[in-house]
C-alpha cells in the first residue's frame, strides 16, 4: 500500500502546542481520503499514517507513535477489535476512537473494545453518505483534539479550588437558603467521552448492594444505549433498562436514557415515572444530562445525590448548579482517573462538587453517602 503521507522515525517527547498527530484506519479508501480531507484543513492536527487493516495499523503505530488512532471495527485480515491490543501495546500512550455502523453487532463490538483499551468510539455512517454527514464529521474533530490534549501535559490546566469542595458546594447553597444534603432517595449519574467503562466500574460496585433508584445518562446513540444496558446489567448483577416515557419509577431500579431521548424525573399521581423528550440537544447532546439533573433537583431536592464521570465538553455543570442550589450533593471524577476531564472539570470548577475522586473510589463513595456513613 502507498502512503500519502510518509513514515516517520519514532517521534521524540512532543510539547503541548505541536500538532495532534493522527493515525486513520479503515478498509475503504473512500473514507481515508474523506477523513484525510476533514483533517487536513484543521489547524493542529497531523496525519501521520494511514492503515487499510489491523496488521498494517500495529506496525505504523509502532513506527509513528500517534496520539489519536481512528480504528474501524470491520476490516480485512485483522479487525479492529483483534488489532486494538495489539495498537495499544506498540503505541502505549495512544488513545484509540473505535469508528463502528450504527449496528447491534458492531455496537456490542465497539463497547467490547472500551473494556479493553479504546478510549472512545465514533458512530460512522454508511459510506455512501460520509460525504454530508457533517455531524460524524465535527464529531470526528472535537473527540480527536479532547483526546490528543487529554494525552498530554495539560497546558493552562482548570485552577483548583482554593478552599474544599465540599466547603465551596456548601457555600452555593447557603446562597440559596437551601438545607444541607439529606440520606438520598436517588443516584443520577452523567458519563460521556471514556463512560462506558467508568460505568461499569460504578455501577459494577453499587448494583447488587444499592437500594434506592439509580437514573444514568451516557451521551451514545439508539443502537449503542440499548448494548450498554445489556453490558451494565452484567456488572450489576441484576436488570439495567432503558427507561420509556411513562415507566413507573421501581425502588431498586436502574434506568438508562435511551439514545436520542432525554431522559427526566416527574410526578404521575401519588408516585414517579420516567419522562421522555426529544427537545432539542442540549451541549449538541441527546441525551444530555442537564435535563435529568434539573428534574432531579426538582423532585428529589436536597435528597438526590448525582456523580458527574468522565466526558468531553460541560454537559451536567448547569444541572449540578441546579442539584446543589436545592441542597442536593454533587460528586465529580477526578482529573488523573477521567478519560477527558471536561464534563468533571467544569463541575469542579464551577465549586459544586461536594467530593472529588479517583473513579475507584466513587462506587464505595457512594454507598457510603447512601448508608449514612458520609455525614452531610
Amino acid at each position: 500500500m502507498t502512503l500519502n503521507t510518509p513514515l516517520v522515525q519514532r517521534p521524540a517527547a512532543r510539547r503541548g502546542n505541536d500538532p495532534i498527530r493522527v493515525m486513520i484506519t479503515d478498509d475503504s479508501a473512500v473514507v481515508r481520503g474523506l477523513i484525510t480531507r476533514w483533517l487536513d484543513n484543521e489547524a493542529g492536527i497531523e496525519i501521520v499514517a494511514k492503515a487499510s487493516d489491523g496488521i498494517q495499523a500495529i506496525k505504523m503505530a509502532e513506527k509513528t507513535q500517534p496520539d489519536v488512532v481512528i480504528l474501524d471495527v470491520e476490516m480485512p485480515r485483522l479487525d479492529g477489535l483483534a488489532a486494538l491490543p495489539q495498537i495499544l501495546k506498540a503505541a502505549p500512550k495512544t488513545k484509540v476512537v473505535m469508528a463502528s455502523t450504527l449496528t447491534h453487532r458492531n455496537a456490542d463490538i465497539t463497547l467490547r473494545a472500551l473494556s479493553n483499551g479504546a478510549a472512545d468510539y465514533l458512530p460512522k455512517p454508511e459510506s455512501s453518505s460520509l460525504a454530508t454527514a457533517t455531524d460524524f464529521q465535527k464529531n470526528l474533530i472535537s473527540k480527536i483534539r479532547a483526546l490528543g490534549e487529554a494525552g498530554r501535559k495539560r497546558i493552562g490546566a482548570l485552577k483548583r479550588p482554593m478552599v474544599p469542595p465540599a466547603r465551596m458546594a456548601a457555600r452555593v447553597r447557603s446562597q440559596a437558603n437551601q438545607p444541607k444534603p439529606t440520606t438520598p432517595k436517588a443516584l443520577f449519574i452523567g458519563s460521556s467521552t471514556g463512560g462506558p467503562q467508568a460505568l461499569r466500574d460504578v455501577i459494577g460496585t453499587i448494583g447488587p448492594r444499592i437500594k434506592i433508584p439509580v437514573f444514568i445518562t451516557q451521551h451514545m446513540p439508539k443502537a449503542f444505549t440499548a448494548v450498554l444496558a445489556e453490558h451494565l446489567s452484567k456488572s450489576a448483577r441484576k436488570p439495567v433498562v432503558e427507561g420509556r416515557d411513562g415507566m413507573p419509577v421501581k425502588q431498586d431500579g436502574i434506568y438508562l436514557a435511551p439514545g436520542d431521548f432525554h431522559m427526566t424525573v416527574r410526578r404521575a399521581g401519588s408516585g414517579l415515572v420516567i419522562g421522555l423528550n426529544q427537545r432539542p440537544p442540549e451541549n449538541y447532546c441527546r441525551p444530555a444530562v442537564d435535563p435529568m439533573f434539573r428534574s432531579a433537583a426538582e423532585i428529589y431536592r436536597n435528597a438526590a445525590l448525582g456523580v458527574i464521570l468522565t466526558g468531553m465538553g460541560h454537559d451536567g455543570c448547569d444541572g449540578a448548579k441546579d442539584m446543589v442550589t436545592a441542597g442536593a450533593m454533587v460528586i465529580a471524577q477526578d482529573e488523573a482517573s477521567s478519560v477527558v476531564w471536561g464534563m468533571p472539570g467544569s463541575v469542579v470548577e464551577a465549586g459544586l462538587a461536594e467530593q472529588i475522586k479517583p473513579l475507584n473510589q466513587i462506587g464505595a463513595t457512594i454507598m457510603r453517602i447512601v448508608s449514612g456513613e458520609i455525614q452531610k
